[in-house]
């Protein structure tokens, strides 16, 4: 059973920084194009965005991974592991 609830748990935390990812992104997507100037230079390719977590939601989510870890639904292997996902991204 405690195994379950660590899989609900990481679930549920990949659920929510995925939304967090999808709610930015779309905010970006939603803003209005900026108006081009009438003699525009020759276009050149843009480098893909990424979007990095901000240094709140990194926080916010190992906060949760330790509220997880001090209430022994990960083990401190997966804490460790989740933790280093958080941080190299």
């Amino acid at each position: 059973m405690p195994r379950m609830l660590r899989r609900a748990a990481v679930l549920g935390a990949t659920a929510h920084v995925a939304s967090k990812r999808g709610q930015a992104k779309g905010a970006a997507a939603a803003a209005p194009p900026p108006e081009e100037p009438a003699a525009a230079a020759p276009e050149t390719p843009a480098a893909p965005e990424t979007a990095a977590p901000t240094t709140a939601d990194s926080y916010d989510e190992l906060m949760k991974l330790k509220g997880l870890l001090d209430a022994g639904v990960l083990t401190q292997a997966e804490f460790d592991a989740e933790k280093q996902k958080i941080l190299s991204s």
